[in-house]
């Protein structure tokens, strides 16, 4: 097991279970035979799902499960009457609170039946066995264009997962792009520099950007005191919002001059804002601060192996700013400002490092950088078409990333099909409601979604004067 994949797998508590989950709403009941077959022939086709990991002092490996049976990983259940979203809710929220069982392969499925007029599945994987864009690409590879598959999508596994890599590329990816355009700074600066008479120079100019963003890190002060930052408890609650117009989220950042992302972080910032409001609690004048994962793996390159390529920034959301045109200039600022950093690739090498060495450290720089973030926010793309899977039309799907030390509170953004769906997850110790929060989510957008097109028509007035 890589370094990085250990420190993943040691992070692992009581209070916060390192899984990835999501829920995948269908519109018909499907097969179970039929989805069997599917994920014999594209999920095991990596090898990873096989294994089971094996700890022996400070070392972990992965050692094949030679008990392997998919019938311990694909559970079939059903909803008790006319079961809605709230049930669904619940479910995914009993689940999520639930430690994978390390005997056997670190993942497991649940195929519910009687949900409305489909059915649902609930995925739950190890965050040592991959990150969070390589596994959503992995799931949609599950899924097709159309209600039965073409035989050619079955001719190796770089077709079936490379199509993927170039529609997500360019949807919904902002953030991940500028995290990739840091670490190509790093990564790519030798080879483009080699033969400068200035390349002594700015080695070092780079030498030393790295440096002071890991001076930065480490001595950024703790997030402030509020109830986002309480005991856990380790018992999840979770829920989702209906889905935006993607259409809509592209005209705002058009109009307000930025990015799709920059209205995604600011309409999570806006929701925020409003739960303060409403629980009539002080709003910390500094604002909070996010940990958003920046993917390091080339998007247009087939998933061949699993494992963690990402590295994690520290993004302030000003939710003191209660203006919707001064909070989205602001978050704007700040993502410019992040663009130009060397964050994301310096803790990559941390966890790189952390997963070295001995377990109590880890846990103490763990506890150290998690005091810096109150939630976790991941921005993960997904097809810009609807897909099938095992014949059933994808209605609304959705993931999460697991939180780590002390951060009780994830926030998740998928794009699907020309929406844009977002979700959270909740420890019970912590004071908000999941439905509360997507509603104030759904508030955040429409709040900032008029105030763009009201500055877009005073514009237009003065040119016209």
């Amino acid at each position: 097991m890589t370094s990085v994949d250990r420190a993943w797998l040691r992070m692992d508590t009581a209070e916060n279970p390192m899984m990835i989950s999501g829920v995948l709403i269908l519109e018909h009941p499907i097969s179970i035979k039929r989805l069997k077959h599917t994920l014999e022939e594209r999920f095991l086709k990596y090898h990873r799902f096989r294994q089971r990991v094996v700890e022996k002092g400070d070392r972990a490996y992965w050692q094949d499960d030679t008990l392997f049976d998919l019938d311990n990983h694909l559970h079939r259940i059903a909803l008790p009457g006319k079961a809605g979203k709230e049930e669904l809710q619940a479910l995914a929220s009993d689940l999520n609170s639930t430690s994978l069982d390390f005997r056997r392969p670190l993942w497991q499925m649940h195929y519910i039946e009687n949900y409305q007029e489909g059915a649902a599945l609930l995925i739950r994987i190890h965050h040592c066995i991959a990150d969070g864009i390589s596994l959503a690409r992995v799931l949609m590879s599950l899924t097709d264009r159309t209600p039965e598959p073409k035989l050619k999508k079955f001719a190796g596994l770089r077709k079936s997962v490379k199509p993927e890599g170039r529609a997500t590329s360019r949807f919904l990816h902002r953030l991940v792009d500028s995290g990739q355009a840091g670490w190509q700074q790093a990564s790519l600066f030798l080879a483009s520099v080699r033969h400068d008479p200035n390349y002594p120079l700015k080695l070092a100019a780079t030498a030393g950007g790295i440096a002071m963003d890991l001076v930065k890190l480490g001595f950024a002060p703790a997030e402030p005191d509020t109830s986002l930052k309480r005991q856990l408890v380790g018992r999840k609650k979770v829920g989702w919002a209906e889905p935006l117009v993607l259409a809509e989220v592209k005209q705002c950042a058009k109009i307000l001059g930025g990015t799709v992302n920059d209205v995604l972080l600011c309409v999570a910032t806006g929701a925020l804002s409003r739960h303060f409001a409403e629980q009539q609690q002080p709003v910390p004048d500094c604002g909070i601060r996010v940990a958003v994962p920046f993917n390091l793996r080339p998007l247009d390159q087939p998933i061949d192996t699993l494992g963690n390529r990402f590295g994690m920034v520290l993004v302030n959301l000003p939710i003191e700013v209660l203006d919707p045109i001064m909070c989205f200039r602001q978050v704007r600022e700040n993502m410019n400002r992040l663009k130009r950093s060397y964050q994301a690739q310096v803790t990559f090498s941390l966890l790189d490092l952390f997963g070295r060495g001995p377990d109590v450290i880890e846990r103490r720089a763990l506890e150290l950088l998690s005091n810096k973030a109150s939630a976790v926010l991941t921005n993960v793309p997904g097809p810009r078409y609807a897909v099938y899977l095992a014949g059933s039309k994808l209605i609304q799907p959705m993931f999460w990333v697991p939180q780590s030390g002390n951060i009780g509170i994830g926030m998740s953004i998928f794009s699907y099909a020309d929406t844009v769906q977002f979700g959270i997850t909740v420890d019970k110790g912590i004071p908000a409601e999941p439905e509360a929060v997507m509603r104030y989510f759904q508030e955040s957008f429409q709040a900032l979604y008029q105030a763009a097109l009201a500055e877009e028509q005073d514009t237009d007035i003065r040119h016209a004067s």
